[in-house]
């Protein structure tokens, strides 16, 4: 993924690179059968026999942005590859008069989108999978270099009016929307032998799946419901997994991981002093001040439960951000929603920031939706507050964790007011 490839007018699959970049035609390589091509906006390879049963073994993608707007490329391709979104616009044209879904690319995608609309796991294996690349510039050249932007297959197509050619006259074409899948499985790279193996007719859709990405295969196994999680999300590499989350079973982590569960169940509002303690310390590990509020009070705090500030930088070149803190004793194998995090996430203002502190774990769409709506929210698991506490044992209270969280409840002043956040910017 990402990766710029030489193509380059000879076409020849030797040497491995040229002018410094890998050549198209050696990474897309299958002995004994015709060389790739990306001569068209929508280069399907030919059919093959196997049974009785035809597969196309791909459909390779080019968009050319410099192209677009021009009066031969009158539409604008989107690329949102970081999102696992491609809308893509069909090969009619204003001069062609014959039926917008009988051009070539047209038809076939088209007949790829058919197969991936398949409603059987069978149907969806033998369906062809979206090689998507994009036409860059390099050394100064507009032409001769691609850069392969991941697999795809089509969501949704739709017919669309458009403006263009010479007398900027309406025509009728499809677009299509792609949805991009996530290659993690395989450190954001395809195994070309994959394609290499469609392109054998002896080789059964069963025996080819095999080969394709872990992605592709979830797709094929469970259908369009699966798309949401299967999709491309740059944001995914910053979520957690729950289970990364979580101490070892059967460790001495979450054996105190559940002392501290249980020693706040009936008492949650003592355990919002511990979070706020625990939330003021990872606070003050970035080298800022910070300063410890109050906790609101029982009823109606409206997604808060304690408050600080942070201090940045001194006088004119510096200030105060409000933090709001939420704290949430569950039972350890319990997860925090998106929904749960929007509470705090309401209650922000401009220039404000929230803490979640909880001796759970956070689901990863809820993570997800934190990272890619860019909440300015710190989450704080329950390993992580059971490593915190073991460090403030660890200095004070002689490794012994309940000795600690117990002097900690006993040494904290923190009141309980029915003061407005902002008011500790003036404290």
């Amino acid at each position: 993924m990402g990766d710029v490839l030489r193509y380059a007018a000879s076409k020849e699959s030797v040497p491995e690179c040229v002018d410094g970049f890998a050549n198209f035609y050696f990474v897309t390589d299958s002995p004994g059968k015709a060389r790739a091509q990306l001569e068209k906006g929508i280069n399907p390879m030919a059919r093959i026999a196997v049974g009785d049963d035809v597969r196309r073994p791909a459909v390779m993608i080019r968009s050319s942005p410099w192209k677009a707007g021009s009066e031969q490329t009158p539409w604008h391709d989107v690329f949102d590859i970081d999102n696992g979104h491609v809308r893509y616009f069909g090969d009619h044209k204003p001069e062609i008069a014959k039926p917008v879904g009988t051009t070539p690319g047209n038809a076939a995608l088209l007949e790829v989108f058919d197969g991936h609309q398949a409603p059987t796991a069978d149907g969806r294996a033998a369906a062809a999978p979206l090689l998507l690349f994009r036409s860059v510039s390099k050394n100064g050249k507009v032409k001769g270099h691609v850069q392969f932007c991941g697999v795809a297959l089509i969501e949704r197509a739709e017919r669309v009016v458009q403006w263009g050619g010479k007398d900027r006259t309406t025509f009728t074409n499809y677009v299509f929307d792609l949805v991009v899948i996530d290659l993690t499985a395989e450190d954001d790279a395809v195994d070309w032998d994959w394609i290499t193996a469609r392109r054998d007719s002896d080789r059964t859709d069963a025996e080819v799946l095999e080969r394709a990405p872990e992605a592709w295969r979830e797709w094929v196994k469970h259908g369009h419901t699966a798309l949401p999680r299967l999709r491309r999300r740059v944001a995914r590499s910053q979520v957690v997994k729950v289970r990364d989350q979580r101490p070892e079973v059967g460790g001495l982590m979450e054996a105190d991981l559940q002392a501290v569960y249980k020693r706040f169940d009936h008492d949650k509002h003592a355990f919002e002093v511990l979070a706020a303690v625990v939330a003021a310390k990872v606070m003050r590990a970035s080298g800022h001040s910070y300063a410890e509020g109050w906790l609101t009070r029982r009823s109606g705090d409206g997604g808060a439960d304690f408050v600080g500030r942070l201090d940045l930088g001194s006088g004119l070149a510096g200030t105060k951000l409000v933090v709001l803190g939420q704290a949430k004793c569950i039972k350890p194998e319990s997860l925090v929603s998106a929904e749960q995090i929007a509470r705090v996430v309401a209650r922000l203002r401009r220039g404000w920031i929230g803490v979640y502190v909880t001796t759970g774990s956070y689901s990863e769409p809820a993570q997800l939706e934190m990272v890619e709506d860019q909440y300015p929210v710190v989450l704080i698991n329950g390993q992580d507050l059971i490593k915190e506490l073991y460090e403030i044992a660890g200095k004070d209270h002689g490794g012994d964790l309940m000795r600690c969280v117990d002097d900690l409840l006993s040494s904290r002043s923190l009141e309980v007011l029915n003061r407005r956040p902002e008011e500790i910017l003036f404290d």
